[in-house]
């Protein structure tokens, strides 16, 4: 694994696991379970680490490694279920909640799949969870199109390829690989420590880096609201909402800015929203996010590992102006893009891969998902989806939507996705501290509507 893949595993705990997910529906008729199971068998030599589990190396000399499951059973990955006929939307977020919660087996590989049955107008749903330290959004979305097909001719299954797995390596092979790998370090390192010079130097050379990171720090210094942060529960509320890719880009044709840019206005009328129901609305109430960036390059497409960055955008929610919420979260990010922040954040993630990183996240990473985390109140991760028709057994993608994982003292997150059309957006709460994600998931469809009316004048 890399620092950063490695990161994603030893940080999860009991009340934090750390896999993406999302929730597919497709139209109907429902196949059978044996076709499923089936169709994703002939898939899996296309992705190899599907039949892969976690071995840590012997006193975390260096980071966990993927070594072949010996007892990899297809049955118990995929699995069955239904809601009660005909089962309405609502249902099926209920249920998704719930299986979204709970950790994967760390003794297994990192993935499930659930056949859901039973959703009214004959359709049916895929529930899907991976672990984070597998894949990131984009290289989800690359597994994806592994896992779906173009058309929706159906196609005989090929006949599944014999599959043996490579025999476990001992303890002492894994030091040895260990400290054959901590050996190469030094000279990769340094690598990696030229690069980021040289970008901090491209950054320096095209201006604004030192005054951008100044800002930035300023807005990290700026009070935030502290409500929606705190102690995370082992249990979990799941909506989604969607929005009209065409209705969003007429609003950003008409006042300006990024896709990304009108979408963080979305989420702030939702926040803003959420805490004015709360009564904790003030005109200086900020909520702070932490935006993912992809920093995978194009020759790392089809990769399942994690290749991001991040950047922090504080929300304005108490600027009641819509069209001044969505200025100033313009003005920050042109601000971060100018001062290339985002690279700086490569640069770190990159130094994640130290020979030292592994045994410092094994002593001390489990404190800090524990502790309440005063900067961050959520994360909003965008994702690029196809603007085409996925398919599966003949049947059409009708609609999928995201799922994020939780973590230090971060009680919601949001994930967009965007497929056909359609900005899928899911957003996932902690069960207890967050009762009201309604009210938020209404806020974000409430802040694309009065966006669009004043485009529309």
């Amino acid at each position: 694994m890399s620092g950063l893949d490695a990161s994603f595993y030893l940080l999860e705990d009991e009340n934090t696991p750390l896999h993406v997910g999302s929730v597919i529906v497709m139209e109907g008729p429902a196949p059978s379970y044996g076709d499923l199971v089936r169709t994703i068998v002939s898939k899996l030599p296309q992705v190899p680490k599907y039949r892969q589990r976690v071995r840590s190396v012997p006193l975390h000399l260096g980071p966990p490694v993927w070594t072949d499951d010996p007892h990899f059973q297809i049955l118990y990955h995929v699995r069955h279920t239904a809601v009660p006929g005909p089962g309405s939307d609502e249902q099926l977020r209920n249920l998704a909640g719930r299986v979204l919660a709970q950790r994967l087996d760390r003794d297994k590989p990192l993935w499930e799949i659930w056949l859901v049955e039973g959703l009214d107008e004959g359709r049916w749903a895929i529930i899907g969870k991976v672990h984070h330290c597998m894949v990131d959004g984009v290289a989800g979305m690359d597994l994806m199109t592994v896992l779906f097909e173009l058309e929706p001719d159906l196609k005989p299954l090929p006949e599944p390829e014999p599959w043996e797995p490579e025999p476990e390596p001992s303890g002492l092979a894994l030091i040895a690989d260990a400290v054959a790998r901590n050996t190469a370090q030094p000279l990769k390192l340094g690598g990696d420590l030229l690069w980021l010079a040289r970008n901090a130097g491209r950054s320096l050379e095209a201006g604004g880096f030192a005054a951008g990171m100044a800002r930035t720090i300023g807005r990290l210094l700026s009070p935030s609201e502290q409500t929606l942060n705190g102690p995370i529960g082992p249990h979990r509320r799941w909506s989604w909402v969607t929005a009209s890719f065409k209705d969003v880009k007429t609003i950003r044709n008409a006042f300006g800015g990024t896709v990304n840019d009108v979408v963080l206005a979305g989420v702030t009328r939702g926040f803003r929203d959420q805490l004015e129901a709360r009564g904790s609305l003030a005109t200086d109430t900020i909520v702070r996010s932490v935006v993912p960036v992809s920093v995978r390059s194009t020759d790392e497409k089809g990769e399942l590992n994690n290749r991001v960055s991040a950047v922090l955008v504080n929300l304005p929610c108490g600027e009641p102006d819509p069209l001044r919420r969505l200025e100033i979260i313009r003005e920050q990010m042109d601000d971060l893009k100018r001062s290339n922040q985002a690279a700086g954040g490569k640069g770190l993630t990159r130094l994640t891969d130290m020979a030292v990183a592994p045994a410092l996240l094994a002593l001390g990473a489990r404190t800090p998902v524990r502790l309440r985390n005063p900067i961050v109140q959520t994360v909003t991760t965008n994702i690029p989806g196809p603007n085409f028709p996925l398919y599966m057994l003949g049947r059409q993608i009708v609609g999928l939507h995201p799922y994020v994982p939780l973590t230090g003292g971060i009680r919601v997150g949001i994930a967009i996705f965007s497929y056909l059309g359609s900005l899928n957006f899911g957003i996932s709460a902690d069960f207890d501290a967050i009762p009201d994600i309604d009210v938020l998931t209404d806020g974000i469809r409430n802040g694309f509507e009065e966006l669009l009316k004043l485009a529309d004048h």
